[in-house]
């Protein structure tokens, strides 16, 4: 930094407006990205049904919005240009706000740092365009333009071209548009968005949706299979919850469909897309008893709260928000999340039967020769038998390498009554157990493939967490309670928490100023560094607003205990005992995942394994 001289007095002195619209603008307008989410935004405002979005250079030297919105008279596009003067609100509650834009910054801002055009035209009323650059405007002419509203920004930060060097390469520029686009898109499923890429002159269409129709799930569901992929949506479930007047909505994908980062999770309040730590939390503590700790949630949901309860004017570029009353927030994500994926029951991810059958599929030649072939009956099958060598006879049945006892009533060729009705299950009747640790069962269109040692510790995990929700967290005394010094307002953040840590096993007491008492800590945690213990809930409490870390730790226990009382690899199951692994599976929630969110089960189509043998 520089030193300053303390001979010389400084002088407060009155910038002016051209110098305070380019600093202004340096907060909203961060990249090409940032000005096309403002403009894309007041589309949106203007009620607009398509938005087309053009660029060059990766926004740096084009960026042009065009929708057919409720446009602006002549005598609006002065006002339009005139920093904090909008349409949105009238100023007397800042918090009542239903749209996305409301401080009339956008328009001055990105004037001040290029070349700016807007051309609009109102229903009655004549078009007009006027033009800035650099901060100067320029007077109202008439132009020829249909209906709504075309804004054209050039060279973006001409007028401050040290922010060009802090700009990235045209491609990830480009890149950053287009998910500024998706995540516009997806707030709302009822506008049509179509973005270009006009470089050299050449037009290439990157990204182009067509208005959803039906209801808010319907709607939301077809744009999200266009724009997170058909798999997100198969392999997602759909989220309702509602606690105190804040709504929970959206789509959260199965466990087993999980991403190697936090790509793909899409978080919305009140429409407006946002990036909000707690938001995160809150998603993180809803699967972390699911996914290991290098594994990521893909989601899209939607929280809906009355504006007076959150403030999103707390940053530049409304990308965060702050709640009143947080903990009822993130409590409606956790519960609401984990509900949902409660009732998903066994359901693993389609995509895993997928990455099987594509590890079976071999390089195929480059004309694969396909054999056409009819499914015999069991009749015949029973005649071919017969006819061949002696022991043959004994696949009559429509199975091979069967587990379970003929039934003598039952015809030649026929399973049992009980085991018919097992394959009429979702996860079929046992066939077979091989390699001591993968559990073969047949379903009415396919075939299940456990993982034994994986199902039965998902559901031991589970019986255990249910034994200490109804019994609570034991707790064991210290006989010398542990003292742990603290500033004042972190003991009264964490004693503000007490009895939430009381029902987990931790007692605390205030202890004099800024200190704390640790009384009794979690038995299954057995001996525990009581400091450290505080101080890593005291560091989640200050990051997110919450801690979970107590009962991750009791959870983490837990599952290390269903490990080892689980079904081990290479134990010899009897039929009863597979087909009771089944049954149970098909009653427990969570059970087509692991304590470490892998695949407890792949499930085949038979229309799948024939195409491997080439016979459809």
């Amino acid at each position: 930094m520089n030193t300053v001289d303390r001979n010389i007095r400084p002088i407060i002195q009155q910038l002016d407006e051209a110098a305070i619209n380019r600093i202004a603008a340096g907060e909203v307008v961060e990249r090409p990205a940032s000005a096309v989410k403002e403009l894309v935004e007041n589309a949106i405002d203007a009620g607009a049904r398509r938005v087309k979005i053009d660029i060059a250079d990766g926004g740096k030297t084009l960026i042009r919005v065009a929708d057919d919105g409720c446009g602006m008279s002549p005598e609006d596009l002065p006002l339009a240009l005139a920093r904090h003067a909008t349409s949105k609100i009238d100023g007397s509650d800042l918090l009542n706000i239903h749209s996305f834009g409301f401080r009339g910054e956008a328009l001055p801002s990105l004037g001040a740092v290029g070349r700016l055009t807007v051309q609009s035209r109102a229903g009655g009323a004549a078009a007009a365009e006027i033009t800035v650059s650099g901060g100067a405007t320029g007077g109202v002419k008439p132009c020829a333009l249909n209906a709504g509203t075309v804004v054209t920004l050039r060279d973006l930060f001409y007028a401050t071209p040290a922010r060009l060097k802090f700009l990235r390469s045209d491609r990830a520029e480009t890149m950053a548009i287009s998910d500024t686009i998706k995540r516009l898109a997806m707030a709302e499923p009822s506008v049509g968005f179509t973005l270009r890429d006009v470089t050299g002159g050449q037009e290439r269409v990157t990204f182009r949706v067509e208005p959803e129709t039906g209801d808010l799930f319907d709607a939301l569901r077809g744009r999200l299979s266009r724009i997170m992929g058909a798999e997100f949506v198969e392999n997602a479930i759909a989220v309702d919850a509602e606690r105190e007047e804040v709504r929970l909505t959206g789509y959260a994908a199965l466990p087993t469909y999980s991403r190697g980062s936090a790509v793909a999770q899409f978080l919305f309040v009140n429409g407006r897309p946002v990036r909000d730590k707690m938001l995160i939390g809150a998603l993180r503590g809803a699967y972390q008893d699911f996914l290991s700790r290098d594994r990521h949630p893909a989601v899209a949901l939607f929280v809906d709260v009355d504006p007076h309860r959150v403030d999103v004017n707390v940053h530049p570029a409304k990308s965060e928000v702050r709640f009143r009353e947080p903990g009822v927030v993130r409590g409606l994500i956790v519960s609401g999340l984990r509900h949902a994926l409660a009732e998903a029951g066994h359901r693993a991810s389609t995509t895993v039967a997928g990455a099987t059958l594509g590890a079976f599929r071999a390089e195929q030649p480059a004309a694969p020769r396909v054999y056409q072939m009819d499914r015999p009956s069991p009749g015949a099958r029973q005649s071919s038998y017969a006819s061949q060598a002696p022991g043959f006879g004994d696949f009559s049945s429509s199975y091979s390498g069967r587990v379970v006892e003929p039934d003598p009533v039952a015809a030649p060729g026929e399973a049992p009554d009980h085991v018919r009705g097992a394959v009429s299950l979702p996860l079929g009747a046992a066939r077979g157990q091989v390699h001591e640790n993968y559990i073969f069962a047949q379903t009415e269109d396919g075939i299940v493939i456990v993982d034994q040692h994986a199902a039965h510790e998902r559901l031991v995990y589970e019986k255990l967490k249910h034994q200490m929700a109804e019994n609570g967290v034991p707790a064991q005394g210290l006989l010398i309670p542990e003292v742990v010094d603290l500033s004042p307002d972190d003991a009264a953040r964490l004693l503000a928490r007490a009895e939430d840590l009381d029902r987990m096993g931790l007692r605390i007491e205030p202890f004099g100023a800024g200190a704390i008492a640790v009384r009794e800590t979690p038995a299954i945690l057995g001996e525990v560094n009581a400091v450290a213990l505080i101080r890593d809930i005291l560091d989640e409490l200050s990051d997110l607003g919450d801690s979970g870390l107590l009962q991750e730790r009791i959870e983490a226990i837990l599952s290390r205990m269903a490990c080892h009382g689980s079904i081990r690899s290479g134990r010899v199951m009897r039929a009863e005992e597979m087909n009771a692994l089944l049954r149970e599976m098909e009653a427990t929630p969570h059970s087509g995942q692991c304590n470490h969110g892998r695949p407890t089960y792949v499930e085949l189509k038979l229309s799948d394994i024939e195409r491997l043998f080439g016979r459809t």
